[in-house]
């Protein structure tokens, strides 16, 4: 695993433009092609396998937890357990998720956190980095089938009607992410339509969600978290599951930091996971404090020797987890410096892609810099 420095290609932001990656440059850099990380073949079928093993392990944590009735842990409100439960009972339809991994391309990646249910990056994750990757090194290979296997997920769905996306649209990323993933379902050759999280509503008549036009809301998308949707006005007609939700509600689990603990506890010691408990006096070492619910790196807090690195937020309500401090890879060319984070892409149950993201500290946020990579 190497990162090597290169010249940015000429007009790569009206290329980028126009395949819908429009936030290419939020808060002045975001993509970031002066650097790309170079890989071997070998390390990429380490990334994919442990990506597998990792989901593997996570589906089985779903079903300890909810066996075991320990819904309260992940602070799930008690009147969406039983629709958690109803949905892992029917393995209901999952489309994506996110693992993010700390790996300096030797020994084994170490799992940091798995976002399962609204994970964004598809857009330079899938199509941006493959365009680059044609441009700059058209004959080497790249960890990257997310736009096939979403294709052929999709075509798996198993439910007929109408398939609503949804997202707030005032946030030019998430548009861009919801805009890009209801692509592959009409090229799955699904019927949808988008539209604003606000223009859901409910009709009390039909007993059923509707959208800004009055159509029965049978199958929905959402980029928006079930930590939100679960606590919003309409969320008790959300109980019942006649609105089918992807992702689906036993998401609700893997999206949780407390899923870290449980691992831990089902997995001792396996190479992929980190130490991760509930209690603060069981860890061991460096470690790092982060909220059950957490986005863009928000309330994190690295404790490392006598270093404290924290981010600000509004998480942490609902409790934390204590997870081994694992340092990402961490490059110096004198002049950019990068804390180095991979974010490794599942479609259904299948490793399908890395996205890779760099950060003058040691917490990814969202505007951390992505840095596309290729393997030979």
């Amino acid at each position: 695993m190497e990162r090597i420095s290169l010249q940015p290609r000429s007009g790569w932001q009206q290329q980028f433009e126009q395949l819908g990656f429009s936030y290419h440059s939020i808060d002045d850099l975001y993509w970031d092609e002066r650097y790309a990380y170079r890989f071997s073949e070998q390390q990429i079928d380490v990334l994919e396998q442990a990506t597998e093993d990792l989901h593997q392990m996570c589906l089985q944590a779903v079903d300890h937890v909810l066996r075991h009735g320990m819904q309260e842990r992940f602070s799930i409100p008690p009147n969406f357990w039983q629709r958690v439960e109803q949905s892992w009972r029917e393995r209901e339809f999952s489309l994506y998720g996110r693992f993010d991994l700390s790996w300096n391309g030797q020994g084994a990646p170490k799992m940091l956190e798995y976002n399962a249910d609204t994970p964004t990056g598809l857009v330079e994750s899938s199509v941006a980095q493959w365009y680059w990757l044609q441009d700059v090194f058209p004959d080497a290979d790249q960890f990257n089938s997310i736009h096939e296997k979403l294709i052929a997920q999709w075509q798996s769905f198993p439910h007929k009607g109408m398939l609503h996306f949804a997202c707030i649209m005032q946030n030019e990323e998430d548009e861009g992410n919801l805009s890009y993933l209801r692509d592959t379902a009409i090229q799955a050759g699904l019927t949808t339509r988008q539209l604003c999280v606000e223009q859901i509503g409910w009709d009390a008549q039909r007993a059923r969600l509707v959208d800004d036009v009055d159509l029965v809301i049978d199958n929905l998308f959402k980029l928006y978290p079930w930590e939100w949707l679960s606590r919003e006005a309409f969320s008790t007609h959300l109980e019942q599951p006649e609105t089918r939700i992807i992702e689906p509600a036993w998401k609700m689990i893997l999206s949780n930091k407390a899923i870290l603990p449980v691992l831990w506890e089902l997995f001792p010691g396996h190479p992929n996971l980190l130490p991760a408990f509930f209690d603060r006096w069981r860890i061991q070492g460096d470690y790092v404090k982060k909220p059950l619910y957490s986005r863009e790196g928000e309330n994190i807090s690295i404790y490392r020797g006598s270093e404290v690195i924290h981010t600000d937020g509004e998480y942490g309500a609902e409790g934390y987890v204590y997870q081994a401090f694992a340092p990402q890879a961490f490059f110096d060319d004198g002049i950019t410096p990068a804390y180095t984070s991979i974010g490794s892409w599942v479609i259904g149950d299948q490793a399908a892609g890395i996205g890779i993201r760099e950060d003058a500290t040691l917490i990814t946020k969202n505007t951390s810099r992505f840095v596309p990579h290729y393997f030979e």
